[in-house]
C-alpha cells in the first residue's frame, strides 16, 4: 500500500522580537533587535497510508495547524522532507492541489452572494474536471451528503450546518485522493455532525479517500478515525491505535447504579471490598455512580458486593472517554 502523506523530520521555526526591560534596555532595541527561534513544529516524522482515516490532535498551540499548512503547501518548512501524494506540496503547486481537498471549519472556499451550484460550477473549472466525470460524481456526493434542495440558495442563507455539508461537496468536486479537515463539525448541532461522520466513513468506504482529521470535537475521531497522531508543544507524543490509547489509559469505569429501594450513602461507602471506592448521587436521575480501575475482577466484585445487598433497578458501565485518556496523558505524560 503506498503513502498518501510522508514527513520526515518536519520543522517550522518562528522568530519571535522580544524587547529588554528598563530605559536602557530600550535605548538597545532601537539599534539591535533581540530574537528568539520558537520551533512551532520541532523535526516531526509520521507516514500515512493511502486510505488511512488519521486524527491529528493536540492542544491549542501545540503544532496542528502548522503542520497542516505545511502538507497543504500554505507554509514552507524551515528543514526536513513533505511528501504529499508523492510530491512535494511547495514546489508542484498547480498539479498538487488538484490532488488535494481541504476543509477548514472557519474559513469558506464557496463564493459568499452567488447560489452553491455556481459555486461548485466555478470550481469545477478551476480543477478542469470534465463534464462527466463532474455529473457522474457530484450527483453522488450530492446525494449522500442531502444537499439537492440547498444548491440554488446563496451560501450567505445557508445555517452553518447546510454551509459545512456543501463545504464538503466543494472539496470533493475533483474527487481527491486525499483530504484534510481542520475543525470540520466545529459549531454544529449533533444531527448534522452524524450526518457529516456518516458521510466521511462512506467517502473513505467507497474511494479509499485519505482523511487526515484535526478537532477539538472527541465524539468525531471515535466515529471516524482509527488512528491518532497526538502533538504536544510541537513533538508527536503518541502514534498509534485509537483502542490502544483506550486501553493503555483508561484506567477507570464508571458504573451507574439504580436501586429498587432507598439507598444510603455511607451503606454503600461500607461495602465488604478488598479495594476503596468512593460514590457520588446524581439527583436528576437517582443513580449512584462510582469508578473502578480495569485492573483484574474489580468490576465483577463490585456487582456482585451491591447485587448481594440490594435490590437493583439498572446497572450501566460506562467506558472512559477518550476526552478524559488525553486529559491524562497531557497532565501525567507518556511515562
Amino acid at each position: 500500500m503506498t503513502n498518501a502523506v510522508e514527513v520526515k523530520q518536519l520543522r517550522k521555526e518562528y522568530k519571535t522580537y522580544s524587547s529588554r526591560s528598563g530605559l536602557k534596555g530600550a535605548f538597545r532595541d532601537l539599534l539591535t533587535r533581540n530574537y528568539k527561534v520558537i520551533p512551532a513544529v520541532d523535526s516531526i516524522s509520521f507516514s500515512i497510508k493511502q486510505g488511512e482515516m488519521v486524527a491529528y490532535i493536540g492542544e491549542n498551540g501545540a503544532g496542528k495547524s502548522t503542520t497542516i499548512k505545511m502538507l497543504t503547501g500554505i507554509l514552507t518548512p524551515t528543514s526536513g522532507t513533505v511528501r504529499v501524494n508523492g510530491m512535494d506540496p511547495h514546489k508542484e503547486r498547480e498539479k498538487f492541489t488538484r490532488t488535494i481537498g481541504v476543509v477548514f471549519g472557519q474559513r469558506s472556499q464557496l463564493w459568499w452572494d452567488i447560489a452553491v451550484q455556481e459555486s461548485f460550477k466555478l470550481l469545477k473549472k478551476v480543477y478542469k474536471v470534465p463534464d462527466q466525470q463532474y455529473s457522474k460524481h457530484m450527483n453522488d456526493i450530492i446525494e449522500t451528503l442531502d444537499i439537492g434542495p440547498l444548491l440554488d440558495k446563496p451560501v450567505r442563507k445557508l445555517s452553518l450546518g447546510q454551509r459545512m455539508r456543501c463545504e464538503l461537496a466543494a472539496a470533493l468536486i475533483h474527487n481527491p485522493p486525499l483530504l484534510f479537515l481542520d475543525e470540520p463539525t466545529i459549531g454544529l448541532d449533533v444531527l448534522v455532525k452524524v450526518k457529516i461522520r456518516k458521510f466521511l466513513k462512506e467517502i473513505n468506504e467507497k474511494y479509499n479517500t485519505t482523511i487526515v482529521l484535526t478537532t477539538h470535537d472527541l465524539a468525531d475521531i471515535e466515529a471516524v478515525c482509527d488512528r491518532v497522531i497526538m502533538l504536544d508543544e510541537g513533538r508527536i507524543i503518541y502514534d498509534g491505535g485509537l483502542q490502544n490509547l483506550k486501553n493503555n489509559w483508561a484506567e477507570e469505569k464508571e458504573i451507574h447504579f439504580q436501586f429498587m429501594e432507598e439507598v444510603r450513602m455511607d451503606e454503600l461507602d461500607s461495602l465488604n471490598l478488598p479495594f476503596k471506592t468512593t460514590w457520588e448521587l446524581d439527583d436528576k436521575n437517582q443513580t449512584y455512580i462510582t469508578h473502578v480501575s480495569e485492573e483484574s475482577d474489580h468490576i465483577t466484585q463490585l456487582i456482585s458486593a451491591v447485587v448481594s445487598r440490594y435490590k437493583i433497578k439498572d446497572v450501566k458501565i460506562h467506558e472512559t472517554s477518550i476526552e478524559e485518556i488525553v486529559r491524562n496523558i497531557y497532565e501525567q505524560g507518556m511515562s
